[in-house]
């Protein structure tokens, strides 16, 4: 019986690819979650894993072809099957299991070891955390698939590992294990001062043929480092970014040698390194514009010091200014909706509901949850879904489907003692709320002074998209509706 290789899910708003590379031809020998193809849209490159154990059979989607979601790529057959699984796993021969690298999610081909919890000689139950994987997006933590003594680590602490690759070795009868033999060494080696022999993408291919690049002077972005379409847009631009980019290319200057002792060097997270090209990106691309406001807190603090001890009470949460916040943006985008929109291409795209991303510090950096539908929940959802996620967040068990489709996001840098900000938009949102300090200021209300307590807000927005006018609507909109709660009930 012939297993289906599709077209898997490509992303939001992203109907078709291209067929980029084929790892496999028809007879080859396949492991489950070895890699057949690549694809390759205009957001993203996707591998594309088998299924099962076996034989390829037909391939249906050749390379350079174009195939919508789920689309038929090609068929496994369960003939070979163990033949194809024996040589790279061999699971169960002289009383051993092999940890392997887990699927990492979407568009993630491969990770970092951030933490071993074991080490070799230490005994582990099935189903113990032996070691935590972090990717550019989430970390991942790999349980051991059987018990025994951990008898091999073959990825130490800060090697980088591709998705289906192996950790390390499992005895389950206690006996040593010895080392795989370095076969691939000299292959390496060659192919190193023989010059790359991958297969580009056939996009980009065509894209340096047209512009007359030299594959020699494209970084590659893809597998093994296979040159993408992408990269090819990269170098055509880098001559004319050249002179500009030099100083930031420039060697560190001279430090003292005092100095260089009592200096710490740590390589930075791949999330780190994730969050600071996106924030850039963001830069690079938006026309990211900011406008302020103030708001007087003074009636949603009266409404949550009356209410809280029995909205806790009842529905098990507690009550804060996040979901007052969240419901007064999600009245906001509902007369003003190109915030809550996207560009993609020469369109805008207008969401017709809110999933509002909500920014969350935590010892690996910021991280954007995503409530779904928030516009549909009342505000004890909100608060138990900001709970929950924020607990995963700082957990760091935040899956990669969480923290996507955000289409408007609210940053509470109030919560670290900011005053004022200018927050950065998440990509591709055009709108993002900075929350701040709450801080009692003398106001002239009603031709008096009174000391109220204050909150400065921030609207980051894409001005390619959302005019002036329709920013300073939005927040005034969430001004109004956190000044006087009852407007939100009464949806005015």
């Amino acid at each position: 019986m012939a297993t289906e290789v599709r077209v898997p899910t490509l992303g939001e708003s992203v109907t078709e690819a291209t067929v980029a590379t084929w790892f496999k031809k028809p007879g080859d020998s396949v492991a489950q979650d070895e890699m057949l193809c690549e694809l390759e849209t205009d957001k993203v490159t996707v591998e594309v894993p088998a299924p099962t154990a076996g034989t390829l059979g037909e391939i249906v989607a050749g390379e350079g072809e174009t195939v919508g979601v789920d689309a038929l790529l090609a068929t496994i057959s369960a003939a070979g099957a163990a033949a194809a699984a024996a040589p790279e796993k061999a699971p169960a021969t002289g009383g051993t299991v092999d940890i392997m690298v887990p699927a990492l999610g979407e568009s993630v081909t491969e990770a970092a070891i951030s933490t071993w919890f074991k080490k070799v000689g230490d005994t582990v139950a099935q189903d113990e955390m032996l070691c935590e994987l972090e990717t550019d997006k989430v970390s991942v933590e790999v349980p051991a698939p059987a018990a025994g003594v951990l008898a091999r680590i073959d990825a130490a602490e800060g090697t980088t590992v591709n998705a289906g690759g192996q950790l390390g070795v499992i005895s389950t009868d206690g006996a040593a294990v010895a080392a795989p033999a370095p076969a691939a060494a000299p292959a390496a080696a060659a192919s190193t001062s023989s010059g790359r022999d991958v297969e580009d993408a056939p996009s980009a291919k065509k894209l340096m043929a047209e512009k007359g690049i030299d594959p020699s002077a494209v970084q590659g972005s893809g597998k093994d480092g296979r040159i993408m379409k992408e990269d090819v847009l990269k170098a055509a631009i880098a001559p004319a970014a050249a002179p500009a980019a030099a100083p930031a290319a420039a060697p560190r200057a001279p430090v003292a040698a005092e100095d260089a002792a009592r200096e710490e060097r740590v390589k930075m997270t791949r999330l780190r390194q994730t969050i600071a090209k996106r924030l850039k990106d963001a830069q690079n691309t938006a026309a990211i514009l900011t406008t302020y406001n103030e708001v007087d807190m003074t009636e949603v603090m009266a409404l949550r010091n009356a209410y809280k001890d029995e909205f806790e009470k009842k529905h098990g949460a507690r009550l804060g200014f996040m979901s007052f916040f969240t419901k007064a943006c999600i009245h906001a985008l509902k007369e003003v909706p190109e915030v809550n929109a996207e560009i993609d291409g020469t369109d805008i795209v207008y969401k017709n509901f809110v999933h509002m991303g909500i920014a969350a510090g935590t010892p690996q950096g910021l991280v954007v949850p995503v409530i779904r539908n928030a516009d549909q929940m009342s505000f004890a959802e909100i608060e138990k879904a900001i709970a929950e996620k924020g607990k995963r967040a700082r957990d760091g068990k935040l899956s990669m489907a969480e923290m996507q489709g955000g289409t408007f996001t609210i940053s509470n840098g109030g919560v670290y003692g900011s005053l004022m900000s200018s927050p950065i938009l998440n990509p591709p949102q055009s709108g993002i709320l900075g929350m701040h300090k709450i801080q009692d200021r003398p106001m002239v209300i009603n031709g008096e002074i009174k000391i109220r307590p204050m909150m400065y807000l921030a609207l980051s927005y894409d001005h390619r998209i959302v005019d002036g006018k329709g920013a300073v609507t939005f927040l005034v909109r969430v001004k109004d509706a956190l000044e006087d709660p009852r407007r939100l009930l009464m949806d005015l």
